[in-house]
């Protein structure tokens, strides 16, 4: 079940897919929703980096190899991925966040994210809305 926010993204439209392959998503629906009961919050659609991969692998979450029984394929650099906020603030404060989509992450960030903060930090690619994968 969803939050009581719509599904919008930071700019208050439409939440665009953050990725189809790999499915992202708490509820592996390609989206970063505001869910209830996902104590994560995976609400930030980032686009991985190196970087970033071997930040989440130091802290206790490594999000390369794959886990089957997850249904998760294991992430790449290059793959976009829905991360939860508190992950994505302390990469910030590492100077190792991966770049953002804006157009997919969901706009309840903005209750713990600043505005500037998220556009320091904006992927500047562009984004097919149906796949969620770059053009």
């Amino acid at each position: 079940m969803t939050d009581d926010l719509e599904d919008r993204n930071v700019y208050g439209t439409e939440l665009e897919p953050c990725s189809t392959d790999p499915m992202a998503g708490f509820l592996r629906d390609g989206c970063c929703r505001r869910v209830e009961g996902d104590r994560g919050r995976h609400e930030i659609c980032a686009v991985m980096t190196e970087e970033f991969l071997r930040f989440s692998r130091a802290r206790g979450n490594d999000l390369v190899t794959p886990r089957p029984e997850f249904e998760f394929p294991g992430l790449e650099p290059g793959d976009r991925w829905c991360l939860c906020v508190a992950r994505w603030l302390e990469a910030v404060e590492a100077d190792s966040a991966p770049p953002v989509v804006l157009e997919a992450t969901h706009e309840a960030v903005l209750r713990d994210v600043e505005p500037d903060l998220l556009r320091d930090h904006e992927h500047e690619g562009r984004v097919d809305s149906e796949s969620g994968t770059e053009e």
